[in-house]
């Protein structure tokens, strides 16, 4: 089991919102986000199994921006597994998630689209980086996508951005990009947009 908070939300046909933080975060981060984009969702943060320099993150990296890929394929499962779990746990419908990650946790949440068919009912994603390249993704036809990005990101360049975003939606996936003229920041105008997008898709 991961380290995790469920809170029962008071819709119970809204998807359930997986949260995923970001470097050195915790389960906490996110959920005022939760509140923003669908406050009547039940909610499920979950904090990241690895450790760097002390910092919770969902995968290990070999430097900044380069994956550890074993061990991001292997905290892929070890996620997938803990939703499967959690399912049973608190007794929501598996196939209900919507994930909503930022930076690292964005990653895991894009990690779990390429490696799982039907992990995620539709995604949230601040500032992700591309997971894995030259695999084939499973067919996500119709699953909607929000990309928050940054054009002056530093960690997580536009061409990476508009990458990702080819990728998903060679698989299928209904991809949308906002782009914030920031950084790697996540910005409150980003956080409304996302809150627009999941209204005009799961409201």
């Amino acid at each position: 089991m991961m380290k995790h908070i469920y809170q029962q939300g008071t819709d119970a046909a809204a998807p359930v919102l997986v949260l995923f933080h970001g470097t050195g975060g915790t389960e906490r981060d996110l959920l005022p986000l939760a509140q923003a984009i669908a406050p009547t969702s039940s909610v499920l943060s979950v904090r990241g199994n690895v450790l760097e320099n002390g910092m919770p993150r969902f995968f290990r990296r070999l430097a900044e921006g380069i994956f550890d890929e074993e061990d991001l394929i292997f905290r892929t499962k070890e996620v997938n597994d803990f939703l499967d779990e959690a399912a049973v746990e608190y007794g929501f419908d598996r196939r209900n998630l919507l994930a909503i990650g930022y930076s690292n946790g964005a990653n895991i949440a894009g990690s779990l689209l390429f490696h799982y068919p039907d992990a995620l009912r539709g995604a949230i994603l601040h500032h992700p980086m591309v997971p894995r390249r030259g695999v084939h993704l499973p067919d996500l036809t119709g699953t909607p996508i929000f990309i928050g990005a940054g054009k002056n990101d530093p960690i997580c360049s536009p061409q990476e951005t508009e990458e990702l975003s080819q990728l998903l939606s060679a698989a299928g996936a209904a991809v949308e990009i906002h782009w914030e003229q920031a950084g790697h920041q996540l910005t409150r105008s980003e956080v409304d947009a996302a809150a627009v997008w999941y209204q005009s898709h799961f409201a």
